[in-house]
C-alpha cells in the first residue's frame, strides 16, 4: 500500500527510488512467465487477463525498465533474473532468415507461434534501446545487438536522401508509404542510449541528424510544432487516422506528450553535445504543451490538440503526464527557472492523485477528462509502465549520477 496523503517531496532521491520499486513490486515477481518471457496483460490487481500474447514492444520496454532498475541496485535479485529472462526472450521474435523482429507472437508450452510479421522501425528502435541498457546493466551478450540492431535499421529503413527512417515493412522487407516522425523519435532516444553504451560517434551523429530534421524541417512544415504522419516523400499528411482513435502508435493530431518527450531528448542531446538552440527549442515545445494541452478544470495533459489547438482527444494518458513531469525537472536544472519546478510539482501532483494506484502499484494507463477510469486493463501491450519508471530515473540523472545513485539503498 503507498500513502496517497501526505504528499511526498517529488524531488526527493529516496521518493524516485522508492516510486520504482513500489512500481516493479506490481510486475515482479507476478509477470516472470516459468515458460519464458514474462506475462504482458495485467489488469488492475495484477492479475494476467492475457498469458499468451507477445508484443515486441513490450518484451523490449521490460528489458529497458530492468535494466534501468539493475544499474541502480533497485528491485533486488528479482530484478535481475526478470531482466535475464526477457533478454532470452527477445531473440523468440527474431526471424533468423531475414533478421526482422515479429510485431506481434503467441506463445505456449514453450513454442511461439507468429501473429503479425510486420516490421516496425518503432519495434526495432526498442530493440536497440534494449540491448543498448541490458549492456550498460552488464548483461552478457548485449553488446553486440547494438551493432547488429543498427545495421539491420540502416540496411532496411534508413532513407539518406530524407535523412530519416521509413516506417514499417512487410516479412521481406517492402516498405509502405506511411511516414512518422514516432518511429524517428524513439529511435532518437535509442541512439542515445547506445551512444552512452558505447561511445561510438556515429550514434550520436545520427540522433543529432533525426532531431534536426523531425524538430526543424519537419516542424516548421506543420506551422511550429511537430506533426505525427507523413506520405513517403515526408509531406504532411493532415488527415491520416483522422477519424481513428483506436491506433494508440499512430494518433491524429499534434500530441503533447510528444512535445514534452522531445523536448526531453533535445536537452539530453545537448548534454552530449551543446549545441545553439536546442535548450530554447526544448523551451518551445515544453511550453506548447503546457499551454495548448493542460486541463484547468481537471488538471493534467490532454492527450491531443487539433491544428487550430483545441482538444481532439480529452482523454489523460499515463505516459503523457510521465514524459512530461521529466522534462520539467530537466528543464528546471538546465534553465534554472523556477516555473519548470512548479510544472514538476503539479504533474506530479496530478498523477498522484489520479494515475498512481496507491493499493495496488503502478499506474492506470488511461482516464477521461474528469479523470473517471476507463478500464481495468492497467497494463496492456506496450505499457510495462516504462514511461513512468523511466521518467524516475531520468529526474534521478538530473539530481544524482547513476553511478553515484547505484550506492543508495
Amino acid at each position: 500500500m503507498i500513502p496517497a496523503t501526505p504528499l511526498p517531496d517529488f524531488r526527493s532521491p529516496e521518493f524516485l527510488r522508492a516510486h520504482v520499486r513500489d512500481t516493479l513490486a506490481f510486475y515482479l515477481p507476478r509477470a516472470i512467465d516459468p515458460s519464458g518471457g514474462l506475462f504482458h496483460f495485467l489488469r488492475d490487481d495484477g492479475s494476467v487477463y492475457d498469458a499468451h500474447t507477445r508484443h515486441l514492444v513490450s518484451s523490449t520496454r521490460y528489458i529497458v525498465t530492468f535494466s534501468m532498475a539493475v544499474r541502480r541496485n533497485l528491485g533486488g535479485d528479482v530484478a535481475w533474473q526478470a531482466l535475464q529472462q526477457a533478454f532470452d526472450f527477445l531473440p523468440v521474435h527474431r526471424d533468423p532468415a531475414t533478421g526482422g523482429y515479429a510485431w506481434v507472437l503467441d506463445w505456449r508450452d514453450g513454442q511461439a507461434r507468429v501473429l503479425d510479421t510486420t516490421n516496425h522501425a518503432y519495434g526495432l528502435a526498442f530493440v536497440l534501446l534494449a540491448h543498448a541498457h541490458a549492456h550498460m546493466a552488464g548483461l552478457s551478450g548485449a553488446h553486440a545487438g547494438i551493432a547488429q540492431t543498427f545495421d539491420l535499421l540502416e540496411q532496411r529503413f534508413w532513407e539518406p536522401q530524407h535523412g530519416l527512417y521509413a516506417d514499417e515493412a512487410t516479412a521481406d522487407w517492402q516498405l509502405s508509404p506511411y511516414r512518422g516522425q514516432n518511429a524517428n523519435m524513439h529511435l532518437c532516444e535509442a541512439l542515445l542510449a547506445a551512444f552512452d553504451a558505447t561511445r561510438e560517434a556515429r550514434y550520436l551523429d545520427r540522433a543529432a541528424l533525426l532531431a534536426e530534421h523531425i524538430t526543424v524541417r519537419q516542424a516548421a512544415l506543420a506551422g511550429g510544432p511537430v506533426w505525427e504522419h507523413h506520405r513517403a516523400d515526408w509531406s504532411v499528411d493532415w488527415d491520416y487516422n483522422r477519424d481513428d482513435r483506436t491506433n494508440i502508435f499512430r494518433p491524429w493530431g499534434f500530441q503533447p506528450g510528444h512535445l514534452t518527450e522531445w523536448a526531453k531528448l533535445l536537452l539530453l542531446l545537448n548534454e552530449r553535445r551543446p549545441q545553439a538552440g536546442l535548450v530554447r527549442r526544448a523551451q518551445h515545445f515544453f511550453d506548447t504543451a503546457m499551454k495548448t494541452s493542460w486541463d484547468a478544470k481537471h488538471g493534467g495533459l490532454f492527450y491531443g490538440f487539433a491544428p487550430d489547438g483545441s482538444a481532439c482527444d480529452s482523454d489523460k494518458y499515463f505516459w503523457v503526464q510521465a514524459e512530461s513531469l521529466a522534462a520539467a525537472a530537466r528543464l528546471a536544472q538546465v534553465t534554472g527557472e523556477a516555473r519548470y519546478w512548479a510544472d514538476y510539482d503539479r504533474l506530479w501532483a496530478y498523477a498522484w492523485a489520479h494515475f498512481v494506484d496507491h493499493r495496488h502499484g503502478a499506474w492506470w494507463r488511461i482516464l477521461r477528462a474528469d479523470n473517471s477510469k476507463i478500464s481495468d486493463e492497467k497494463s496492456p501491450a506496450g505499457k510495462v509502465d516504462y514511461h513512468t519508471m523511466g521518467a524516475c530515473h531520468d529526474v534521478l540523472d538530473t539530481i544524482t549520477p547513476c553511478a553515484a545513485d547505484a550506492a543508495s539503498p
